[in-house]
């Protein structure tokens, strides 16, 4: 099969196509034929030698197509149904990836639209989980328009919560049509805040890592009501929990998507696709942060 690696750090142009052996589930997996998979800054960092350091590596872990092989004891797919999910072993983009953690691609949905929301929807669940948002909930979300961020703002007020959510003033219409309460991040973020909540909030999240924690702690009343998924070093600082995928991941997040996709509750991000054999350009355009919505490749 095809598949994307590369064998050197550096910039886009170490990135390249392989033939590599296709890959076999284990019990509880399934290999699809992947028509499209996600393109994150998880990626490019890894590229650079920012994070793994074994060489070869191959890339993605999330993508969405069609089962052609289940592992043993999968009796909740079927070969020729269509799936989303996590490639475990971070080789999504490629013909063929294993799943280890899936769910079937609502009806409404095409394969691009679907492969560019399993990280971002596990990341925002996982949050709200740990923060135990729920309903009459006042939840500020730091960072509420990126692909994280608005998937929190959608599973909040699909909870019941009242969600108050910074962001650039351009993207304060997409908030109020996620239904959110859009305030202007930056200098006298507390006060806008309070300008809205008088009372400061229950619980605070941040997405954007923006050095924000100390005014969040203010706003919900100490640092056991605030998580971050984007500042390690100010949750050290200040006492609040970082929330990372290896402390117990929000596998029921996928499954709970596809109702509310379905019911009209749940708006999935942008799309900007590129094919698989582009890679190296969807790594120039996600570096470059002029793409809005997420980057997907398009496979097959």
């Amino acid at each position: 099969m095809k598949a994307a690696r590369f064998s050197a750090f550096g910039d886009p142009d170490v990135l390249g196509i392989v033939d590599l052996p296709d890959p076999h589930p284990g019990p509880g997996e399934v290999r699809i034929a992947v028509r499209a998979a996600g393109v994150n800054a998880s990626d490019w960092k890894k590229r650079r030698g920012l994070m793994d350091q074994e060489l070869p590596q191959t890339l993605g872990y999330e993508a969405a197509g069609v089962v052609d092989e289940v592992g043993a004891g999968v009796t909740d797919v079927a070969v020729g149904d269509r799936v989303f999910g996590f490639c475990p072993d971070g080789a999504a983009q490629a013909e063929r990836a294993v799943l280890a953690v899936y769910a079937p691609v609502p009806p409404s949905l095409g394969f691009a639209a679907a492969a560019a929301l399993p990280s971002s929807v596990e990341t925002a669940v996982r949050a709200l989980d740990q923060l135990g948002v729920g309903r009459g909930d006042t939840v500020l979300v730091n960072g509420a328009s990126g692909s994280v961020g608005s998937a929190a703002v959608q599973f909040a007020v699909a909870r019941g919560a009242r969600v108050i959510g910074t962001a650039g003033p351009a993207n304060h219409a997409h908030l109020r049509s996620l239904g959110a309460e859009p305030v202007a991040y930056g200098d006298g973020l507390v006060e806008r805040v309070r300008e809205l909540a008088p009372d400061g909030v229950d619980l605070a999240l941040d997405v954007a890592g923006s050095g924000v924690l100390p005014e969040l702690i203010g706003l919900a009343g100490g640092a056991e009501h605030v998580l971050t998924v984007a500042d390690v070093a100010g949750a050290r600082e200040h006492g609040v929990r970082f929330s990372r995928g290896d402390d117990g991941r929000a596998i029921h997040a996928l499954a709970d998507l596809g109702p509310l996709i379905e019911a009209g509750r749940f708006a999935p991000p942008v799309v900007t696709t590129f094919p698989l054999a582009g890679i190296a350009e969807a790594h120039r355009a996600g570096e470059s942060g002029r793409v809005r919505g997420k980057l997907v490749l398009l496979v097959g």
